[in-house]
């Protein structure tokens, strides 16, 4: 099996038909997406049509959770107001986590941590928080240890060795936060074990900034520094910025 993961892509849908193609000219099996469709971009209604359509397994992200109602911030209300009531439940009904065994190993995909959609984990965390992707939470239905664990929501490519356990980072397709590329995590499964690689896309970062400046979304410009330069930046309401 080979397995195309990938996440975050932020209502992007130029990087996201980008890495479609990609993943086409590979020949991978299938598509998985780890979360946070919709939020920050421009285009969330054609991305998560994008998803229904294509993607084989879809999780929630911590933006998913939020567009579909968990909050109510400028940044969640518009891509709501973009959404058709069907998608805006579509969102608000992906499962949490996915769980498989591939080579005898049992692999869980969350997005951000095996925790919660909200429960953040970076690379730089501690090990006892890193050794927690992988212990059962039953109260998520995740009731074995996982051999390998693979997430999303830092935005940023990674291979962790947990203490002989893989902790893996897909990268973002819609809004990376390590480089200007489209990135996303291959999965190539063998019963003497597995390969992986991370894959970065080239695709046209002024036209998808170009449909940015001509919506009324929210926080514009902290957007098009992220997709220019690769940085995160700090979302204020304007009216705090001045205090």
């Amino acid at each position: 099996m080979k397995l195309a993961v990938i996440a975050d892509l932020h209502a992007n849908l130029t990087a996201t038909l980008a890495v479609h193609e990609d993943i086409k000219r590979r020949g991978m099996s299938e598509i998985w997406v780890l979360g946070d469709l919709v939020g920050k971009g421009p285009r969330p209604r054609e991305v998560v049509e994008w998803v229904a359509d294509t993607a084989d397994r879809v999780i929630m992200g911590n933006w998913d959770a939020r567009v579909a109602g968990a909050s109510h911030r400028p940044q969640d209300i518009w891509p709501r107001s973009q959404l058709s009531p069907g998608q805006v439940s579509y969102l608000g009904n992906l499962p949490f986590a996915i769980e498989e065994t591939f080579g005898n190993l049992l692999w869980r995909f969350v997005h951000a941590s095996s925790k919660g959609v909200f429960h953040r984990v970076y690379p730089h965390s501690s090990l006892p928080e890193q050794r927690e992707m992988f212990y059962p939470q039953p109260e998520r239905e995740l009731t074995e240890f996982a051999d390998a664990v693979v997430y999303a929501d830092v935005h940023e490519a990674l291979l962790v060795d947990v203490e002989g356990r893989p902790l893996i980072n897909t990268g973002s397709v819609g809004n990376p936060l390590d480089s200007v590329l489209a990135t996303y995590l291959t999965l190539e499964f063998e019963r003497s074990g597995f390969t992986m690689g991370f894959a970065r896309v080239i695709y046209d970062r002024e036209a998808e900034i170009a449909f940015a400046e001509n919506s009324d979304m929210p926080f514009v410009k902290e957007y098009i520094q992220e997709i220019r330069t690769g940085r995160y930046q700090k979302r204020r309401p304007r009216n705090l910025e001045s205090t």
